[in-house]
């Protein structure tokens, strides 16, 4: 046997890189684990209701409901005060800040 390959470098072993890319990959993954555990949304094995609100009070606004296993999805279509409906009554803001709704009489 010959000194050179008793003493070859490292570098030139083609293992090496097979473990290099097997790092890679543990990283990749560690990262979509916690990237899933943070967000409630993708979370697909949490028993929570969970209700995430993006881009509030602007024409763009997005909710996204998640009850049990069913996810719903609305987006604000720009009206303010859009929609069917008749008046239920008239709401008061009181000076301590509390609220007081007085409903309208049926006729």
């Amino acid at each position: 046997m010959s000194m050179k390959l008793l003493h070859e470098p490292e570098t030139e072993d083609p293992i090496l890189s097979v473990v290099n890319i097997i790092d890679i990959f543990l990283v990749i993954i560690a990262a979509l684990l916690i990237t899933v555990a943070k967000n409630p949304m993708l979370n697909a094995f949490s028993n929570q209701d969970v209700t995430v609100i993006t881009d509030a009070g602007k024409p763009n606004m997005e909710m996204v409901v998640k009850k049990g296993e069913k996810i719903e999805r609305y987006k604000a279509n720009g009206n303010i005060g859009g929609g069917d409906g008749e008046k239920a009554g008239v709401a008061y803001r009181m000076k301590d800040g509390s609220m007081i709704y007085v409903p309208e009489a049926k006729e």
